[in-house]
C-alpha cells in the first residue's frame, strides 16, 4: 500500500504460549509542511497520500478559501521528514513531505502567525463562547439552512459501511477514517483514512473543494472515532448539515453544533445512537 503502511519486526507474546518473532503492519506517520505561495503555514503529522486534498481541506477549515477557483494548484517540494533525509543531516531527493499551494490572486493570504492555531484544538488557548462566535463569523456557509433529513436506519448503517472501506485500518488497526454520504440516497462520495482524525476530515473536505462540491449540503459526514470540537468546526466550515460519530462528542462540540445548526449524533453503534443537537433531521420509525 505504498507509504500508507509499512512492515516492521515485532516480538509477539502470547500468555501461556511464549513468544515468537514476526512482521507487523504499521500505519505510516510522517510530517507534512504546508506552504502557501512559498511561505510556511503549518506542519501536521499525517499518513502520506491525498496530500493535496489535505492541504485544500485544511485551508477551507481555516477559513482561507471556500471555492474551487480560489485553489490554483499544489506541488510537492524537496524537504526533510523521512529517514535519511535532511533531518538526519544527509541530502536526499524529494521526500514528498513539503507541499506548496498556489492560490488565486484575490485570496487574502493567511497571516504568518496563524501557524495552525485557528481554534482547532482543545489546547489552542481559545475556548467556550469565544470559539463558537469566531467560527460562526468565519464560516462562509450556514448548515442551519439545510433542511435535509436522514432515516435513523440509514444513519445507523454508516459506521459498518465506513469500516468496510477502511482498507489500511484492517491491516494496521491504527488509522482513523472519515466518509461523506448522501443523506437521502446513501450514496458514498468519498472515504479517506489517516493517523489523525482531523486530517481524515480535511481530506474529504479537500476532495469536495477540488471537485467543486462546497458547500456540502445534503450529506452526512461519518467519522470512525469521537466527535471533537475541531471536527464539528471543520464540518461547519464546509457547510455539512449532519455529523455522525461512533464515539462520544465533547461538551464544546455539542455547543458549537447546536449554535451552528448542525445535527450531531454520537455513539452511533448497532441499533442505538445519541443525538446531541438538531434531532429533527433524523427520522426515527
Amino acid at each position: 500500500m505504498g507509504r500508507i503502511t509499512a512492515r516492521r519486526p515485532v516480538v509477539k507474546i502470547t500468555l501461556g504460549s511464549g513468544s515468537r518473532k514476526r512482521a507487523d503492519d504499521l500505519a505510516v506517520e510522517e510530517p507534512l509542511e504546508v506552504r502557501v505561495m512559498g511561505k510556511p503555514l503549518a506542519v501536521t503529522m499525517r499518513t502520506p497520500g491525498h496530500d493535496v486534498e489535505l492541504a485544500a481541506g485544511f485551508l477551507v477549515s481555516e477559513g482561507v478559501i471556500s471555492q474551487r477557483g480560489q485553489f490554483r494548484n499544489a506541488i510537492h517540494c524537496g524537504g526533510a521528514g523521512t529517514p535519511g533525509g535532511a533531518l538526519s543531516g544527509t541530502e536526499e531527493g524529494n521526500t514528498y513531505n513539503v507541499l506548496d499551494v498556489a492560490l488565486a490572486p484575490d485570496v487574502t493570504l493567511p497571516a504568518p502567525e496563524l501557524a495552525r492555531n485557528f481554534y482547532t484544538t482543545s489546547s489552542c488557548g481559545v475556548c467556550g463562547k469565544a470559539s463558537i462566535d469566531a467560527i460562526e463569523t468565519a464560516s462562509k456557509f450556514d448548515p442551519s439552512l439545510d433542511r435535509v433529513t436522514v432515516s435513523a436506519d440509514a444513519l445507523a448503517a454508516l459506521p459498518d459501511r465506513l469500516r468496510e472501506d477502511q482498507v489500511a485500518f484492517a491491516r494496521t488497526g491504527g488509522l482513523h477514517a472519515a466518509g461523506l454520504y448522501d443523506a437521502v440516497s446513501g450514496e458514498r462520495y468519498v472515504v479517506r483514512e489517516d493517523v489523525g482524525r482531523h486530517n481524515a476530515v480535511d481530506k474529504v473536505i479537500g476532495w469536495a473543494l477540488l471537485n467543486d462540491r462546497l458547500p456540502l449540503t445534503g450529506v452526512v459526514l461519518q467519522v470512525s472515532g469521537r466527535a471533537s470540537f475541531e471536527l464539528v468546526q471543520k464540518a461547519v466550515m464546509a457547510g455539512i448539515p449532519i455529523l455522525s460519530a461512533v464515539s462520544a462528542p465533547s461538551t464544546l462540540a455539542a455547543e458549537l453544533a447546536t449554535a451552528s445548526g448542525l445535527t450531531l449524533a454520537g455513539f452511533v453503534r448497532g441499533t442505538t445512537m445519541n443525538v446531541y443537537s438538531h434531532a429533527e433531521r433524523i427520522l426515527a420509525d
